[in-house]
């Protein structure tokens, strides 16, 4: 039977749909069998969050514990590390890192972040460091003295050195978090040390929440946009991911 012309573009439509139907199910189903061989051959892995393609055929990506592997598609072998893409030296997998641990900026602990604003502060990002961090050190001179505008809401996480937790409570319970964050961060210049009936809620808080959303190095920064980068990047950097161009 020939099927009236008026017809002809429905039933392509019809057919098309099937097969992505079909496309997709496979897909899934593979992205499930390799979820299901490395969950039950590694046993210490954590909670596999995510499995697709990879930019190189037959590659895929796992997620899990908010790092980044690779799988070949049946489970049977695994990689670790970047995947670079040569043709502009770009990180792969650093960037699909930001996207995979991207957390809502209104999610984030700002109630318990030392707030610093510079200019009109309209523009926003989180910024979680430790005071004894080298590179948030490097951080604060790269950006708080050449960004304009912004409001940068600084969570301590008091994780690296013994006398971490001291200088992070001297410092939240100073009359000025953000001007004695700034002095040690950029200066070396330590507030007086706080009374014993200062206690921060905010330390345990904030500890709680970087590990439960892996958040492990410091600096770690967040934007409005949902970009994560973990890096003391310069001010030229953080202008561009401020304006969602990164």
């Amino acid at each position: 039977m020939k099927l009236p012309g008026s017809a002809m573009p429905g039933l392509r439509l019809a057919v098309l749909a099937a097969l992505l139907s079909t496309l997709a199910s496979s897909a899934q189903a593979q992205e499930d069998g390799i979820r299901q061989v490395l969950s039950a051959r590694l046993k210490n892995l954590p909670e596999i969050t995510s499995v697709m393609p990879s930019p190189i055929p037959g590659l895929y990506e796992v997620v899990a514990g908010g790092e980044i592997f690779y799988s070949d598609a049946d489970g049977s072998y695994i990689v670790q590390g970047a995947m670079i893409q040569t043709r502009n030296l770009r990180n792969i997998t650093q960037q699909r890192l930001g996207v995979a641990n991207a957390i809502p900026f209104d999610q984030l602990p700002i109630q318990n972040a030392i707030v610093t604003r510079i200019g009109s502060g309209a523009r926003k990002m989180v910024v979680f460091a430790d005071p004894n961090c080298g590179y948030c050190k490097q951080l604060v001179r790269n950006t708080q003295s050449k960004l304009t505008d912004v409001t940068i809401y600084t969570v301590v996480i008091a994780i690296l050195a013994p006398d971490s937790r001291t200088k992070a409570r001297d410092i939240l319970c100073s009359s000025d978090p953000s001007a004695a964050w700034t002095a040690w961060m950029g200066a070396g210049v330590l507030p007086p040390s706080a009374p014993p009936s200062c206690t921060p809620k905010a330390l345990d808080e904030n500890i709680a929440y970087a590990t439960a959303k892996h958040v492990f190095a410091t600096p770690t920064l967040f934007f409005t946009t949902g970009r994560r980068v973990a890096a003391a990047i310069g001010a030229e950097q953080a202008e561009a991911l401020l304006k969602g161009q990164l």
